[in-house]
């Protein structure tokens, strides 16, 4: 399906779709700056009004039978399924994002969030009450003798404001809103505002699906007025944020007034440890994900390669050989490879933080520090070799193409080199490991030995993808709580014990 600039947008609230109080503004296509539409500019009396939908349906939402709740995710599911790939054009356009990247981004991963969900096996702990073993009670005196007994019941938080990056809309999307959904709460959806027309799309395929009005709400706006006014709003119970750790500083501060749940995945500058016996080209072609997948405007991504000195020159002109066929250019030409990053100013920030590197004496291994002369808003791929630990390069996160690398001489050296930062998402460990029984055969021992030391919330070992339903988020300013599988319930729900005294035998 194709969408014109003029198509029109309008926001979801109380189950009708509305016009904006102030307007639209242009959504732009990072690969030729043309505009791809033009989103809803709603007010903080929207937002308001969303939270007050949200606020009225929670009871109803909460008390419906968790096996209806699942049966409309499962109806959702299946709506996207076969509704989603007519979005790609329009995904595509709004992100920037490579052929590859944007099927990804209406696929599998993005459907089976909802699939999951819809299934109430798959956090049965969750969504029903879990009785403790009971405890022998001595009588006192503000009590008889008894056995007492516990029960743990989880109910939803409330009305959760889905606060959700540029990078992966509508993953990101539902990875928030499916767990919350399932656990009874309602929600009110704040796309970024780069990128919120497809999340639109998600909008219209809720509401076929059948989900009562005020359920899920929909609102886009391109300022933080209308963001900070949910942080702000006694009606909004919790706030669900994947972004900058900029932003979420100032969410967790700003939501303490009214002790709102906080989840958030922030900020990565995630580090890749090759040990001396690593696979140097099957680690390369992990971290070369950096200039491939979504221009590295992923947080996962593993921008720090800290290789052992044995390895390091071989693993720098590996690196090298592997750009020359990172093809940058027309994001919807299947053989491109890089496509542009989501903005001018973006592309300014990253040009700037590249030359800082340079400027405090990184050597310049791949990449030019100047703009592509392919129009756009594109950042060539970029090594930066022999940084030092102090430098920003090496400290703060480019969220781009852009990989550090730097050498050690022994493990304790490597693991000291990977906390020594501010964030904590996603590491890696590259180890050989042989195993001295079958040496056709590896064992993890070493490697896990270096991944638990990592400070890290999650650590992957030889391998770049993700466990779908393991526990996922930060530590340190890389965020707070955790969600994905069953957890994914948990992050959505409050605890409450019921105790109880029965008579002893």
């Amino acid at each position: 399906m194709t969408y014109t600039e003029d198509h029109p947008w309008q926001l979801l609230i109380n189950g009708d779709w509305v016009d904006p109080a102030t307007g639209t503004y242009p959504i732009i296509n990072p690969y030729d700056l043309s505009t791809v539409g033009h989103a809803p500019e709603a007010n903080i009396t929207q937002a308001t009004d969303a939270a007050a939908a949200a606020t009225a349906a929670l009871p109803a939402w909460r008390d419906t039978p968790i096996e209806q709740r699942c049966a409309l995710l499962d109806r959702l599911a299946d709506i996207v399924t076969e509704r989603a790939p007519t979005w790609t054009d329009l995904v595509q356009a709004e992100t920037g994002s490579t052929t590859k990247i944007t099927q990804l981004q209406v696929g599998v991963a993005f459907i089976d969030r909802f699939a999951y969900y819809a299934n109430p096996a798959n956090f049965a702990e969750y969504a029903n009450p879990q009785p403790l073993n009971p405890v022998e009670q001595a009588a006192s005196p503000l009590s008889a003798a008894g056995h007492n007994h516990a029960t743990v019941h989880h109910h939803p938080v409330g009305v959760v404001a889905a606060i959700t990056p540029y990078n992966m809309p509508l993953i990101n999307v539902a990875g928030k809103i499916a767990p919350a959904l399932a656990a009874g709460n309602t929600v009110i959806i704040k796309p970024a505002p780069q990128d919120p027309l497809a999340v639109l799309l998600l909008g219209e395929a809720i509401t076929e699906a059948g989900f009562p009005p005020g359920v899920v709400n929909i609102i886009t706006s391109s300022g933080g007025e209308v963001p900070a006014a949910l942080v702000a709003s006694k009606d909004v119970q919790a706030i669900s944020f994947t972004g900058s750790t900029e932003i979420g500083t100032r969410i967790y501060a700003n939501g303490a007034a009214t002790m709102k749940r906080i989840l958030m995945e922030l900020g990565g500058k995630g580090a890749l440890i090759m040990t001396a016996d690593a696979d140097i080209d099957a680690a390369c072609r992990a971290i070369a994900t950096v200039w491939g997948f979504h221009s590295g405007q992923i947080c996962t991504a593993p921008t720090r390669v800290i290789c052992h000195r044995s390895l390091y020159d071989q693993t720098i002109e590996t690196l090298r050989t592997i750009s020359t066929f990172m093809k940058l250019g027309d994001p919807n030409n299947d053989d491109t490879i890089v496509g542009p990053v989501i903005s001018q100013a973006h592309r300014d920030h990253l040009e700037a933080f590249i030359g800082n590197g340079v400027a405090d004496g990184a050597s310049l291994i791949v990449g030019n520090n100047t703009r592509p002369d392919i129009g756009g808003c594109f950042v060539e791929p970029t090594l930066l070799a022999d940084v030092s630990p102090t430098m920003t390069v090496t400290r703060q996160e480019a969220f781009g193409p852009v990989i550090v690398a730097m050498p050690y001489d022994d493990d304790d050296e490597a693991i000291a080199l990977a906390n020594d930062s501010d964030y904590g998402l996603y590491s890696y460990v590259y180890s050989g490991d042989p195993n001295e029984s079958d040496p056709n055969e590896l064992n993890n021992a070493r490697a896990t030995r270096i991944a638990t030391q990592l400070q890290s919330g999650n650590v992957a070992i030889n391998t770049i993808i993700p466990h779908p339903y393991a526990p996922f988020g930060g530590w340190k300013m890389s965020g707070i709580g955790r969600d994905r599988g069953k957890w994914g319930i948990a992050a959505y729900s409050e605890i409450q014990a019921i105790n109880y005294l029965t008579p002893s035998d």
